[in-house]
């Protein structure tokens, strides 16, 4: 059967974005784990508190709609999820692996903003301000999540960049002519 309404794009991206979320409660916890940083971790599990929240929210805007959440798997966010799982395989250093899931945060981040935004807009279209206001709760929570990170990643990607080759090298000379002096 065709869809052909903003009613009917409105309820797939709904359940878009609830695959995305429900992908995510399980992909935090694993974050949370994979961080060196303290607070970096802590920022992980606060999140995974809000979007545990954020689910709830969805599945009472399906209520109202008289819509069940399931039948749609996010592939954005799933691929998203597969690209952060790959780097926090790979054998980098803590802060240089904490920089990456930084940038894999708030590539996440960032998916979510944008999805958030677009359903927010279609509620108003569709004359359903309470919804809009959940949508506009979860997409305040994303943004500020995602300026969270930004301020992380001032000191942890500090940290990384010390980390690099052409610093360790500076360092090493720095100290052969400090001790040739």
């Amino acid at each position: 059967m065709q869809k052909d309404s903003l009613q009917d794009l409105y309820v797939d991206e709904l359940r878009d974005l609830y695959s995305a979320e429900t992908q995510l409660v399980k992909a935090l916890p694993k974050m949370a784990k994979a961080a060196s940083n303290d607070q970096l971790r802590q920022a992980f599990e606060e999140h995974l508190r809000q979007t545990s929240e954020q689910v709830s929210r969805l599945e009472q805007i399906f209520e109202q709609l008289g819509e069940k959440p399931t039948g749609k798997k996010c592939a954005g966010m799933e691929g998203l999820v597969k690209e952060g799982s790959e780097l926090m395989k790979e054998d980098f250093s803590d802060e240089v692996k904490d920089a990456g899931i930084i940038g894999g945060a708030q590539r996440v981040e960032h998916y979510e903003i944008a999805a958030y935004g677009t359903v927010r807009a279609f509620a108003e279209l569709l004359g359903k301000p309470e919804q809009g206001s959940l949508l506009e709760e979860t997409l305040n929570e994303e943004k500020q999540a995602d300026q969270k990170l930004t301020e992380l990643a001032a000191e942890i990607n500090a940290a990384a960049s010390q980390r690099s080759p052409a610093m360790e090298s500076l360092r090493e000379r720095s100290a052969r002519s400090k001790r040739a002096a």
